[in-house]
C-alpha cells in the first residue's frame, strides 16, 4: 500500500499519462492506413461540426504523452480565432441535488429550441484509481443521444489544475466547433467550485428546498461564487418549504459583498423532473448575460480569465519539469525523507531543491 506522505507527492507530480484515457481509443484516431491525422484536419472537421472528431481531439487534449500534447496544442492554435462566442456556465450544488439532471433538463429544452449544447464536467477523480467519477453519459441518456448535444465526461489528470486547464482546452474546441451554450459541471467537493468559476460567464449554485439546515452547510466562499441560485427538486417539498428557502437564500445573498459583475444574484426555482421553471431559469440566464454583456463585464472577465490561465498554466508547466526529471526526482524523494524525520527544515530542504533546479536549468 501506497504511503500517504508519497502519495502526496506523486499527485502533485502530474505528469503521467493517466489510465482513464483509453488506449483504444488512442489507436482509434488513426485512419486506415495507419496515418495520423494532421491538426489541419482535426481543425477542419471539428470546424465542420463532426462530433467524432472532436471527440478524437479531445481525447488527444486529456491525453499527457508529449506526441498527443504537440498536435493537441496545434488543434488548440487553429480552434482559438472560432472560440469566445458561447455561453460558458458553471453548474456546482450539494451532493444529491440532481446537478446532472438539471443540466439534461435544461439542455434538452435548449437542443429542441435548436441551439447547440456541450456538457463537459470537472472531476477531480481518485488518485488510486485514476478513473473518472462520472465515468459514462448514463446520467445524461437523453440529452448525449440529441444530434445538437455534445456529453463528455473529463478524466482524471492527477492534479485538480491539470483536469481544469484540460477542460478549458476542450470548451475551445467545442467553441470552434459551433456549441452555442457549455456547462461545465463541478464534480465532487472543495476547491472544484473555484476552479470552474475561474473559466466561465455565469455561476449557478443549485439547492435543495428544506433539507434541515436551511443553507445547508454551503461555505460563504461559494455563496460569494454564484450569480443564481437554483432551488431544484421543488415537486418534493411544499409551497410552504419553497419559499421560506427562497426567502433564506435571498436574505443571505443580500448580506454578501457587491458581485464584480454588478449583477445582483437571485433566487429562481424548478423541478428538472418535471421541466417546471425551467423556462424561467433560462429567462434569467439570458437576463445575466444581457447585462453584463451592456456593462462591459463580459470582455473584461474573459481577459481576467486568459490572463489567469496563462499563469496557471505556466505554473503547471514548471512543475512538470521540476517533477519529470529522473535526477530530480530522486533528490527531492532523498529531501522528502530528510524532511519527515526532522534532519532538516522544510524550508531549507525546499531552497536546496531549488538551487540543484536552477544549477540544472542554468546548465542545459
Amino acid at each position: 500500500m501506497m504511503d500517504k506522505k508519497e502519495e502526496k507527492l506523486k499527485i502533485i507530480e502530474g505528469v503521467e499519462q493517466p489510465s482513464s484515457i483509453n488506449t483504444r481509443i488512442l489507436r482509434g484516431i488513426k485512419k486506415s492506413t495507419g496515418r495520423l491525422l494532421t491538426a489541419e484536419e482535426y481543425f477542419q472537421g471539428i470546424k465542420s461540426g463532426n462530433r467524432t472528431l472532436l471527440a478524437k481531439a479531445i481525447t488527444l487534449i486529456e491525453s499527457n504523452r508529449p506526441e498527443h500534447q504537440e498536435i493537441a496544442s496545434q488543434i488548440i492554435e487553429r480552434c482559438l480565432p472560432l472560440s469566445g462566442k458561447s455561453k460558458r456556465i458553471g453548474v456546482t450544488g450539494v451532493p444529491g441535488v440532481g446537478k446532472s439532471t438539471f443540466i439534461e433538463s435544461l439542455g434538452s429544452s435548449l437542443v429542441d429550441q435548436g441551439m447547440n449544447v456541450a456538457v463537459l464536467a470537472v472531476d477531480p477523480s481518485s488518485n488510486r484509481s485514476k478513473g473518472s467519477i462520472l465515468g459514462d453519459k448514463t446520467r445524461m441518456p437523453v440529452l448525449s443521444a440529441h444530434p445538437n448535444a455534445f456529453v463528455r465526461p473529463s478524466p482524471s489528470s492527477g492534479t485538480l489544475g491539470g483536469v481544469a486547464r484540460k477542460s478549458r482546452e476542450t470548451m475551445i474546441a467545442c467553441e470552434a466547433a459551433g456549441y452555442e451554450v457549455i456547462f461545465i459541471e463541478t464534480v465532487g467537493v472543495g476547491q472544484s467550485e473555484t476552479t470552474v468559476h475561474s473559466m466561465v460567464d455565469m455561476f449557478l449554485l443549485l439547492m435543495l428546498p428544506g433539507a434541515g439546515d436551511e443553507l445547508q452547510g454551503i461555505k460563504r466562499g461559494i455563496m460569494e461564487l454564484a450569480d443564481m441560485i437554483i432551488l431544484n427538486k421543488v415537486d418534493e417539498s411544499s409551497e410552504i418549504i419553497i419559499n421560506r428557502a427562497k426567502t433564506d437564500y435571498t436574505n443571505a445573498l443580500h448580506l454578501l459583498p457587491p458581485s464584480d459583475s454588478g449583477w445582483i444574484p437571485l433566487v429562481c426555482q424548478c423541478s428538472s423532473v418535471t421541466g417546471k421553471g425551467i423556462e424561467l431559469v433560462w429567462e434569467k440566464i439570458s437576463e445575466y448575460f444581457s447585462f453584463i454583456t451592456g456593462n462591459g463585464y463580459f470582455d473584461k472577465n474573459r481577459e481576467q480569465q486568459a490572463s489567469f490561465w496563462f499563469l496557471e498554466t505556466l505554473n503547471d508547466e514548471i512543475k512538470k519539469m521540476l517533477y519529470s526529471s529522473p535526477e530530480m526526482k530522486k533528490i527531492i524523494q532523498e529531501y522528502h525523507k530528510k524532511v519527515s524525520v526532522n534532519k532538516i527544515s522544510p524550508f531549507e530542504a525546499a531552497q536546496t531543491v531549488l538551487k540543484f533546479f536552477r544549477e540544472k536549468i542554468y546548465h542545459e
